[in-house]
């Protein structure tokens, strides 16, 4: 892909998000009028493992900008008449008729972000070369708990490229002890000192003076 292509997908990613972002906060503000928050996350969580996964065709009709929204509601209507809610499934239609069907995986990612902000919970992702063992786990969860004031939902990932120690990701911040950054880092002010002493000849090589 070139550099033009991968800035253009980037561009398109983060209008989707953005977008989705939109629909997530209405179909939320809509789930707690009804009193259903719990029930249509579920029931979203659902489609997607359920149907989208599973059947990436259906996805891809959904998706389409030459089916029309009728036809895309009738889908709906066959799929979803009798197990998602009323107002899942008047939600999805919203989407179809403005076109917006190809976001849905986004705003059913932001629907989760929103609810845990909602419920006071703290993501937390902690990537490890091997599995996290419980001591360690509850260690990590008191700790984020304490500087940050919420509930820590613990998110566990195995990475073996950090060859050993932690990446802990809070939000947007990212605590890195894992073994392989500090061998990143110690590598850079190798080179930074390198290119330092490097100059640091040349000025004087420069400088001196010569009979």
């Amino acid at each position: 892909m070139s550099t033009d292509a991968a800035k253009q997908e980037t561009t398109l990613d983060v209008g989707a998000q953005r977008v989705a972002a939109v629909y997530a906060r209405a179909l939320l503000a809509a789930a707690q009028k009804a009193g259903q928050v719990t029930q249509v996350l579920a029931e979203l969580d659902s489609f997607v493992a359920d149907v989208l996964d599973r059947f990436p065709r259906f996805e891809a009709v959904l998706s389409s900008a030459i089916i029309a929204h009728e036809d895309k509601e009738q889908l709906l209507d066959h799929t979803l008449g009798k197990q998602a809610s009323p107002l899942l499934l008047n939600f999805l239609k919203v989407l179809s008729r403005h076109e917006r069907l190809g976001v849905l995986r986004y705003v059913h990612k932001a629907m989760h972000e929103l609810v845990t902000e909602l419920r006071g919970l703290v993501r937390v992702r902690v990537s490890t070369a091997s599995p996290l063992d419980e001591a360690l786990a509850e260690q990590i969860t008191a700790a984020v708990k304490g500087f940050t004031g919420g509930e820590p939902l613990l998110e566990r990932r195995i990475d073996p490229d950090l060859i050993g120690g932690l990446v802990l990701q809070v939000g947007d911040t990212v605590y890195d002890g894992s073994v392989s950054a500090q061998l990143a880092r110690l590598r850079t002010r190798m080179i930074d000192r390198s290119v330092y002493e490097i100059q640091s000849r040349r000025d004087r090589f420069g400088t001196g003076s010569g009979d």
